[in-house]
């Protein structure tokens, strides 16, 4: 069963997907916020987070995301250009404004972009890609019509969201049409979606033999050990995770403090770590954590409550 942090904007960057790897480990690796074009060029903001030094603890897989050939060939040139030989592609991005313009799970809609897609893929043996997708836009039946196309690439994995776009993160996953997805295409199937404790990920393994592995987002924020919890067969204390979580979110504090300018900034990034909480903090002390006055009153809270 392979163990994949899975790409989310705003939270699994190069920092936090560093500390992670370097205080709990357990990852088989690690793949990008999306890459897309902006002002003509690939973002050069998130192009700095692909090459960060951070990276070299796990070594993470690009992402990109395209509204058509053209931006996909722009973006896989830009990578490949800086050394990169794996990439991922997303057709999975649920969010409206990528969604409208044709980018993220936009692409399940037009067939056209993904069959010219698939010929260049074809045609890179320079490159290995792999594919991060949803069931469909408004519809979990959506995927079928990009079965040959999705089959006719050398692709190394599918990573599936069993939901459709619209709904984004909220609804019952729709297993049959993942089942479906998964028995008509060729390549190996991690799946992605609702996993947050060790035996989530104990009961897709039991319940899908067959599955290469997940890939699991807002879960590894939550519960940062996660993965090593899985791979020892050990669950850790709800104390020893809280004290190692807020380790973690101290370490992303110590970067972005020395990194961005500002409290102001600094506060305001950090507090986004808190939007996915673990289920072993106290209420009352994420309340006063996110209640601080400023960065010094956050951080002398953050420090009382880790425990050796």
């Amino acid at each position: 069963m392979k163990l994949y942090i899975a790409p989310l904007q705003g939270y699994t960057d190069a920092p936090f997907r560093h500390f992670q790897q370097e205080i709990f480990g357990g990852a088989d690796g690690a793949f990008t916020p999306f890459l897309r074009v902006e002002k003509d060029e690939p973002c050069r903001r998130t192009l700095r987070d692909i090459e960060s030094a951070l990276n070299e603890n796990h070594k993470p897989v690009p992402q990109i995301i395209f509204r058509d050939a053209d931006e996909f060939a722009q973006l896989a040139a830009a990578l490949k250009a800086r050394g990169f030989r794996r990439i991922d592609l997303n057709l999975g991005c649920p969010f409206p404004r990528q969604v409208h313009k044709g980018r993220g799970a936009g692409v399940l809609l037009r067939p056209d972009v993904l069959e010219s897609v698939a010929d260049m893929v074809r045609d890179d043996s320079a490159v290995e890609y792999s594919v991060k997708m949803r069931l469909g836009v408004d519809s979990p039946d959506q995927w079928r019509p990009l079965v040959a196309a999705l089959n006719s690439m050398p692709l190394v994995h599918v990573a599936v969201h069993p939901r459709f776009a619209r709904r984004q993160y909220r609804g019952d996953l729709h297993y049959h049409e993942f089942e479906a997805l998964a028995a008509a295409l060729r390549h190996p199937i991690l799946f992605n979606g609702e996993i947050g404790t060790p035996d989530d990920i104990a009961a897709l393994s039991a319940r899908y033999q067959w599955l290469h592995g997940v890939m699991v987002g807002r879960g590894i924020l939550s519960r940062p050990s996660l993965f090593a919890e899985y791979r020892s067969g050990e669950k850790l204390s709800p104390d020893r995770r809280l004290s190692l979580h807020l380790q973690l979110h101290n370490a992303l504090l110590e970067h972005y403090g020395a990194m961005l300018c500002g409290e102001h900034q600094v506060f305001a990034k950090i507090k986004t770590f808190w939007d996915y909480p673990p289920d072993c903090i106290d209420s009352r002390i994420l309340k006063k954590l996110l209640k601080s006055r400023d960065i010094a009153d956050y951080k002398a809270r953050l420090q009382f409550y880790v425990t050796p």
